[in-house]
């Protein structure tokens, strides 16, 4: 195929229904007494915290769901346990799978607070983070949210995308959650490689948002500032720093695409971390 693509700001807000026109999601976290943070906002500390990390199986035993007798204190704490374990399972897992960081829960002292940022930019700014340290040839694994990854794959890839018999429904990714038959579709990395260098760049779905189908499951509210998608901006959460290059995929948004710039080089930023 000719031209780019990537995963943008659009797929974010689409697929997992993320804001990501709020404030960044970032702060301090160096001078932090994680056991004192834990104490304060969860009421529990671990045996363990392992560079400001804590088990997600802590989380899930410590905070089993609640009851019609618990009070507004417990249900609070239960539903900061929840979002760590979202972050750290599925949107921004790292490489261990069982470990979230408690820079995250500095967030979730005021959830309206929390509802103000931009989780969306935070999500796809650790998924760039996480793809480009998986281009180096001996990385064995990748951390970020690969559903989206994948789901961005299924709905811009129709010849890698498994038939699926349901009505569309918001949030976008849910999609793969039905029953789909993956007859005829190919599994060999070595046969969908080839796959991809013959296919065409019409056979790619540069904006299967607009397909009516999916258009009309979309609610309101997620189509009132579409410019925000496109912004050529750079997405920074905490030790992170990502351009959101939206000037070289501008097919994706219905443009017709010029000639790109050089793209941003962030070397500097790349070497910086939390270890």
């Amino acid at each position: 195929m000719r031209g780019e693509c990537t995963i943008t700001l659009e797929d974010v807000h689409l697929q997992l229904g993320l804001p990501v026109d709020g404030y960044a999601v970032t702060g301090f976290t160096q001078s932090a007494d994680w056991g004192a943070v834990c104490y304060e906002l969860l009421g529990a500390i671990p045996d363990r915290i392992k560079g400001g990390r804590i088990e997600m199986g802590w989380l899930r035993d410590t905070f089993p769901e609640p009851d019609d007798d618990s009070t507004e204190l417990e249900l609070i704490r239960y539903a900061r346990a929840y979002i760590l374990q979202i972050i750290g399972g599925y949107l921004m897992p790292d490489l261990s799978r069982n470990l979230v960081h408690l820079r995250w829960l500095l967030k979730l002292v005021d959830f309206r607070a929390a509802g103000e940022l931009s989780w969306g930019s935070t999500v796809l700014a650790t998924l760039y983070r996480e793809i480009c340290g998986a281009t180096v040839s001996n990385k064995a694994k990748i951390g970020g949210c690969l559903s989206l990854l994948q789901s961005w794959a299924r709905y811009r890839l129709p010849f890698l995308r498994p038939r699926v018999n349901h009505p569309h429904t918001f949030l976008l990714i849910m999609r793969w959650n039905h029953s789909a038959s993956y007859v005829g579709i190919l599994t060999s990395l070595e046969d969908i490689r080839l796959l991809l260098d013959q296919r065409s760049e019409a056979q790619f779905e540069w904006t299967p948002y607009e397909d009516p189908a999916v258009r009309a499951v979309i609610p309101d509210e997620f189509l009132q500032n579409p410019n925000i998608w496109h912004v050529k901006a750079p997405m920074v959460t905490y030790a992170i720093v990502e351009m959101h290059q939206s000037d070289r995929v501008l097919r994706q948004f219905g443009f017709r695409q010029s000639i790109p710039v050089t793209p941003e080089k962030l070397d500097d930023e790349h070497e910086i971390d939390f270890h």
